[in-house]
């Protein structure tokens, strides 16, 4: 499978609301998705556009494949930034789970191969949160397997 060449996939596209301040618009589509917590996501955003604010409950590394996408980590319990980069195509890092931060596109939008392993069996991948720390959703591999089943029906 060729990932920049990418328009066969089942694409979900991902948008904000007012209860964001900020401009989301990202998609993702599950490359490959297993019983023992493993997870293969391509990601997309769209230009100068975050993906939800979130914490990482597996074990993640990525690959930016085309673009630059700026990380952000931010302390949960001040709500402080912590750090800022800016990784750009052919840039690779692996985050422990419990990882908090913001991404955002560039002005040319992102294109980034995750790899994600819920090694504590209890199948949670990441939780989107809102500006002040709650949980708004929890991803789990069952919820995965669950849109791969619509998807292929």
């Amino acid at each position: 499978m060729n990932l920049l060449d990418n328009n066969n996939l089942q694409w979900q596209r991902y948008t904000g609301g007012d209860a964001f301040d900020y401009p989301i618009d990202y998609s993702d589509a599950v490359l490959d998705a297993r019983e023992d917590g493993r997870l293969e996501l391509l990601v997309k955003w769209e230009p100068n556009c975050y993906c939800h604010f979130h914490r990482h409950m597996a074990e993640t590394t990525s690959l930016v494949l085309q673009g630059e996408l700026r990380v952000t980590d931010i302390d949960l319990a001040t709500g402080e930034t912590l750090d800022t980069r800016i990784r750009t195509t052919g840039d690779f890092a692996h985050k422990e789970s419990g990882d908090v931060h913001m991404e955002q596109a560039g002005p040319e939008g992102a294109l980034v191969l995750f790899s994600i392993y819920d090694s504590t069996g209890k199948g949670q991948l990441a939780q989107s949160l809102s500006s002040d720390g709650q949980v708004i959703t929890t991803t789990t591999i069952e919820r995965i397997f669950k849109r791969l089943d619509s998807e292929s029906a």
